[in-house]
């Protein structure tokens, strides 16, 4: 096309204020314009947070974003696997799930990039924090203050999922007992289905112990918010006869003076977003390199910590 032929067609596109069709411009492409984000328990603060920094990290782009909620192991798969097929998405965002081994080169071999967020993968591009070392943040500064009788509650920590976060946050408790040069004591440890109902329960028994504990570290803000219940059940003061600390930092951690682990839940959704447009920017459709984003995590102390009575 000659350039002055370029120009008046430029030219009238401007007066015309056109956009082109989408279904019009996806065609001419050959891409879907469309990522897919597949994510477990809609419901869960932590997983919202992320979410919303999905969105506001495409809302300035041409992608269209498409929800595939997972609430067992066998939908993860069906998933996947239906993503697979070509022209159904140019991307994927896995919020807290990782694709199989099986699954990981169908994506690749149907043009699909994949960004994992709060999941690791060695061949995926993921963004995650250091949950071990948020582990250790919580329970030194439990330490520091005087505790020495330490309790922890998570989910399971073996799950069908294959989540792995909290198991590290419960080997950074663990890590941090035997820096201290402290036992780990199994009756301190409680696991149940996540909520907060379970996690009052959780704390119930261990609050019931003759040597209860003076201090609980909760793997989710959602959990130390049931332990907060617990004690309230039981006219037990927090902190004064109980501390508690949590881990997110969701938005009720604020309302309710929680001490807990900061790490950046919306910020890992915009990064996991801008990560992935940027490998299908460029390049069009096709398997995003090993890039990884390791984020800053910090103990946010506010009121549900203090040193146990008597010292």
């Amino acid at each position: 096309m000659k350039a002055e032929t370029r120009e008046r067609i430029l030219e009238a596109i401007r007066e015309l204020d056109y956009r082109p069709h989408a279904a019009a411009r996806r065609l001419s492409l050959g891409r879907s314009l469309t990522i897919g984000v597949v994510l477990p328990f809609l419901t869960r603060p932590s997983t919202v947070e992320r979410l919303r920094g999905v969105q506001a990290g495409l809302a300035e782009t041409e992608y269209d974003l498409v929800l595939y909620s997972v609430g067992t192991p066998e939908q993860r798969d069906q998933r996947f696997d239906r993503l697979s097929e070509r022209a159904r998405v140019d991307g994927v965002i896995s919020i807290s799930l990782c694709p199989t081994e099986a699954q990981l080169p169908r994506l690749a071999e149907a043009g699909v990039s994949l960004v994992l967020v709060d999941a690791f993968h060695r061949d995926a591009p993921h963004v995650i924090v250091d949950d071990l070392l948020g582990g250790q943040l919580a329970t030194r500064h439990l330490l520091a203050l005087g505790h020495r009788r330490i309790g922890f509650i998570s989910d399971f920590l073996d799950n069908p999922f294959g989540f792995v976060s909290m198991k590290k946050r419960f080997l950074g408790y663990r890590k941090s007992l035997e820096e201290a040069g402290l036992p780990f004591v199994p009756r301190y440890r409680q696991e149940a289905d996540h909520g907060r109902p379970e996690a009052a329960a959780m704390a119930g028994r261990l609050l019931a112990m003759p040597d209860r504990p003076s201090a609980i570290f909760a793997a989710s803000d959602t959990q130390a918010l049931g332990v907060l219940d617990a004690a309230e059940r039981r006219d037990l003061r927090v902190p004064q006869d109980l501390s508690v600390v949590g881990y997110d930092d969701i938005e009720l951690a604020a309302h309710t003076n929680l001490t807990t682990i900061r790490q950046p839940l919306f910020d890992s959704g915009v990064h996991g977003a801008k990560m992935l447009v940027s490998a299908l920017g460029d390049r069009g459709v096709g398997r995003a390199g090993i890039e990884i984003c390791v984020q800053t995590i910090e103990l946010v102390e506010r009121g549900t910590t203090a040193p146990p009575r008597g010292l």
